[in-house]
């Protein structure tokens, strides 16, 4: 896919913007060099470019699963995502909570890594009082926090984590307790307080970092989009907001603008919001020194042949107050819940066009994100 002309325009962009930035530290002062580094070059990055990234993209596809090398978003265009996505719900048993086993993910991790791509975490985490799956929600938030009947519990749960995260070669953009602003989850809206919520987040924060002494995290906080207000947005985005001390990432999980089937506005309108809340991510990332990303979005089953130039890159591209380290689609289950397309796709075509594009960047792309003043790009 890349082109000399491609590799030339964004190297130009990149440059220029590395001129025009901000200053970036990460909340963890002890921090290796490798995730410094990491976290200033997105930064870098998002400010003439973007990440491209699917979630689970090497564990399996449409119609296959655990091929070495493979991904469906290779299979399409030559080259694997920026971006891997994993998750590490139903922690401490074999398998995640996408039946994907662990010591699976920690191998793809660590070859992504390898490769110069960026890996990133979500966690649905299993219920630590009932032992239910993330979306069982009885409320718990309050008995898990120091002190409390249920700590020991969330303890070993969180360990079952830190285990894990620890035997990762490389930094990880660890993102827990996604889209709370929702009433899905048992750590969502209506299921705990506020305050509930940012203490289990700051407590999650501080094991991982001081107890455990895993320094090669850096922590993304995502609502959801479907919760915020735009007439009101700063003040829903910043619903349950940790502090800024506990908090590297400033990203957001919006499906809801992109062409979601109970979202009855029009194109052109679910177009503007969609501008309008990436101006006010990007916003707030500027204003407190962190990156901005949208860490999840995709339209189930991609029914619009041109959704990645027109609903996303072409939005983004628009505006040069939007600037976002990386989107990330979600993951390809089988023919009828995936996020990205797979040979013989009606969006193959607009995909490569997307691929194509000096805008959108892919693993093939990009090198020296874990080196400091090295050139980006390839």
């Amino acid at each position: 896919m890349i082109t000399t002309v491609k590799t030339l325009i964004t190297f130009l962009m990149i440059t220029l913007a590395t001129h025009v930035g901000y200053p970036q530290a990460l909340i963890d002062k002890k921090a290796t060099k490798e995730t410094k580094a990491l976290f200033v070059n997105l930064v870098k990055i998002s400010q003439k470019g973007i990440l491209f990234g699917h979630q689970e993209s090497e564990a399996y596809g449409v119609g296959w699963k655990e091929l070495p090398g493979t991904s469906d978003i290779k299979l399409v265009s030559g080259s694997f995502a920026a971006v891997h996505g994993w998750d590490v719900g139903n922690e401490g048993q074999e398998t995640n909570v996408d039946g994907v086993k662990f010591s699976d993910m920690l191998k793809w991790m660590d070859e992504a890594y390898k490769r110069g791509g960026v890996n990133t975490i979500s966690w649905h985490a299993d219920n630590p009082v009932t032992g239910v799956d993330a979306w069982n929600k009885t409320p718990v938030v309050k008995d898990l926090l120091p002190g409390a009947a249920g700590h020991a519990a969330y303890v070993r749960q969180l360990g079952y984590v830190a285990d894990f995260l620890a035997k990762s070669k490389g930094p990880i953009i660890f993102r827990p307790f996604h889209e709370h602003n929702g009433d899905w989850f048992w750590w969502g809206k209506g299921n705990c307080t506020e305050e509930e919520y940012i203490q289990l987040w700051r407590f999650t924060v501080d094991y991982l970092k001081n107890t455990r002494n895993l320094h090669h995290l850096i922590y993304a906080f995502s609502p959801d989009r479907s919760r915020i207000n735009l007439n009101d947005g700063k003040k829903d985005y910043l619903y349950g907001y940790p502090g800024d001390d506990y908090v590297d990432v400033i990203g957001l999980d919006n499906y809801m603008d992109v062409g979601v089937a109970w979202n009855t506005k029009s194109v052109d309108e679910q177009r503007a919001d969609l501008v309008t809340v990436l101006k006010l991510v990007s916003s707030i990332a500027k204003e407190k020194n962190k990156m901005a990303a949208l860490t999840e979005t995709g339209m189930e089953g991609i029914k619009n042949a041109t959704w990645f130039t027109e609903v996303i890159l072409n939005p983004i591209k628009s505006n040069s107050d939007i600037q976002l380290a990386y989107f990330m689609v979600w993951r390809n289950a089988n023919t009828t819940h995936h996020y990205a397309p797979y040979p013989g796709h009606s969006a193959v075509p607009d995909f490569l066009k997307f691929y194509n594009d000096p805008y959108s960047l892919f693993e093939v792309d990009i090198q020296n994100l874990y080196k400091n003043d090295k050139p980006l790009l390839k």
